[in-house]
């Protein structure tokens, strides 16, 4: 039986390409001194500044925020990692989130089953919460962490078994919802069930191995959970 729900946030709650596409192309230039350093900045992340678009490798379908700064600082000299990490986030933080589906009612729906919710992001946990802040979602999370909150980024499940903790839940009632295969694989190590969905980057074929499920969006989810018991 499921008892709890551990959400992935970008291209999961909310659709990726439409809240990150085109302001990636903002982050960047705030970053860079030139045109040509933002353009070294996007490639160096997979990223088209002309489209939008990301290629299917790009980091930041999935990495921390660490990571990322990683990635950059070689084309940032003098820059400090930390306060790279540190603008990132209050740049994240501003950015405009496209719900996936409409997620007041999806998610007010799920809680009414007697279930538990929870967050699991990549993403910092500052940005995170400005984010769901910002939609009037906070409040229906039972649990919510970042990379940065203490237990780890996936793929490690350390997260996810947070939750689990937390909320007094067995890892087995609990099914991971993600766009990735970290979200996928973190959701596997804990021992969680794993539903994909394919409102990020990633194609069914790269994620049907790791989930369970794979569905177009959350909207199906509650569809997909009422039919483990048919």
């Amino acid at each position: 039986m499921i008892r709890g729900i551990i959400f992935d946030k970008d291209g999961t709650l909310f659709d990726f390409r439409r809240s990150w596409g085109a302001w990636s192309a903002h982050l960047l230039r705030e970053l860079a001194e030139t045109e040509a350093q933002a353009q070294d900045l996007a490639a160096a992340l997979g990223y088209d500044m002309e489209t939008g678009a990301f290629a299917p490798w790009s980091p930041v379908i999935a990495a921390t925020a660490e990571e990322i700064a990683e990635l950059l600082l070689p084309l940032l000299p003098g820059c400090d990692k930390q306060e790279l990490v540190a603008r990132m986030n209050r740049l994240a933080a501003g950015a405009e989130m496209c719900e996936a589906v409409p997620l007041q009612p999806l998610l007010a729906g799920l809680r009414a089953r007697g279930l538990k919710i929870g967050l699991a992001t990549n993403d910092s946990e500052l940005p995170a919460r400005a984010h769901l802040g910002r939609h009037g979602l906070t409040d229906l999370f039972d649990f919510i962490a970042g990379a940065d909150s203490g237990h780890g980024g996936k793929p490690e499940p350390g997260m996810l078994l947070a939750f689990a903790d937390r909320l007094g839940l067995a890892p087995a009632q609990v099914v991971m919802v993600g766009d990735s295969a970290h979200d996928l694989i973190a959701g596997r190590a804990a021992g969680m069930r794993t539903v994909a969905v394919l409102t990020g980057i990633a194609v069914a074929e790269d994620l049907a191995g790791l989930a369970d499920a794979v569905l177009p969006d959350i909207g199906e989810l509650a569809d997909w959970i009422d039919g483990l018991a048919a």
